[in-house]
Formats: C-alpha cells, sequence, structure tokens
C-alpha cells in the first residue's frame, strides 16, 4: 500500500488548523527543522508541510507519530487538557511515560509531556551489563546523572568515569554518549536532560 495515499485528505475545517497550530508551535519552541521533525517521527517533510498550513486531516496514524515525536500522546497534542489543573501528576503505571520499556532498558519520563520546556526529567533502569547508547544531541544539551542502585560506567565523547550509588555525574549530551551498567544487578537513576 502507498503511505502518502492514507496520510491525510485535504480539509480546511478547525481541526485541522488546530493541529497546525500546535505542530507550528512545538517546532519552533524545539528549534526543529521540518527534516528533523520528518526524520524523528517517520512522517513525510511534505505532509508535515501540508499539516502546518491547514491543507491536510492526517489519520489518527500520522497524528500519533507526530505526538509521539514531541513526546506527547495524541489528546496532549491537540486538546490542552492540562490547561485547568494547576497540579499535574505523573502516576507510576502511565505507559504513555515509558520512553523505552524493552529486556535491556526502561527510560520513563518523570516530568509532564507536553510542557514545552528547557528541561527533561528521566527514571532510567539498565539491565545487568546492558547499556544505553545515544547519538549526540542538539548542540548546548548536558546531562546530569545520579545513581541510586548499582554501578554505571558513563562516556561522553572521549571522557567517562564510574559512579556508585549516591554518585553524580553532568556531562556534555551534544556528544555521543553512552550510560552501561557494570554491575551485576539492575542499574537504577535519575536523568536531568538541559537543553540550551
Amino acid at each position: 500500500m502507498n503511505d502518502r495515499t492514507t496520510e491525510a485528505e485535504p480539509q480546511g475545517e478547525a481541526g485541522s488548523q488546530v493541529l497546525s497550530s500546535r505542530v507550528i508551535e512545538l517546532r519552533k519552541k524545539r528549534n526543529l527543522t521540518l527534516e528533523q521533525l520528518a526524520a524523528a517521527s517517520g512522517v513525510s517533510r511534505s505532509m508535515l508541510s501540508q499539516i502546518e498550513r491547514g491543507r491536510a486531516n492526517p489519520t489518527l496514524a500520522v497524528t500519533l507519530r507526530i505526538a509521539q515525536a514531541f513526546g506527547l500522546n495524541i489528546g496532549e497534542l491537540v486538546d490542552q487538557p492540562w490547561a485547568a489543573s494547576r497540579i499535574e501528576l505523573v502516576r507510576s503505571d502511565d505507559t504513555s511515560q515509558l520512553f523505552r520499556d524493552d529486556q535491556e532498558c526502561r527510560i520513563r519520563t518523570l516530568s509532564p509531556l507536553h510542557l514545552e520546556k528547557n528541561v527533561e526529567f528521566y527514571e532510567i533502569r539498565i539491565a545487568p551489563r546492558a547499556r544505553l547508547h545515544s547519538a549526540p544531541h542538539f548542540e548546548g544539551t548536558r546531562e546530569l546523572l545520579t545513581i541510586t542502585q548499582g554501578k554505571a560506567r558513563i562516556q561522553a565523547g572521549d571522557n567517562h568515569c564510574v559512579l556508585s550509588p549516591g554518585d553524580s555525574a553532568h556531562y556534555h549530551a551534544d556528544l555521543e554518549h553512552t550510560i552501561e551498567n557494570s554491575g551485576d544487578e539492575e542499574l537504577v537513576g535519575f536523568l536531568v536532560v538541559t537543553y540550551q
């Protein structure tokens, strides 16, 4: 099946305008180009351009891919349900907060996903002898990792260190970097990511 034929239908209604405004707002706040958003979401650049101009009504699957690229669910992308509440909760059993969950690594977002912020907060769990390897993030990105259980080996560029429970490391995340569980028990820590 040709994916382009199912991505969207032309529409000029209010729903597409809400989505249009929201995608533009989120993309600009995160300093993403259309190409970068296309790569992150798996939605073509031309489709994203049509959505931003309010000339397309994307399918649910396409909207979900865009929301996930921003770290949101669909409701957060289009409805802004948080606007009426002064206390926002992140529940421990909320699976929408899971950034990654497999045999080697579990990353749970602890900060509300919809917030446009310069800081993100995660709980990470890495299986024994497994590792979390990351390509360089945007220029100026830094990470602060605090270990609560296990032993970690951190590498950022050519620099490395070993952390035990209670230790923290602050490093450049705009370089290739790795968090490795160097012990025999599950590694548990809290990761704060900051953007300039």
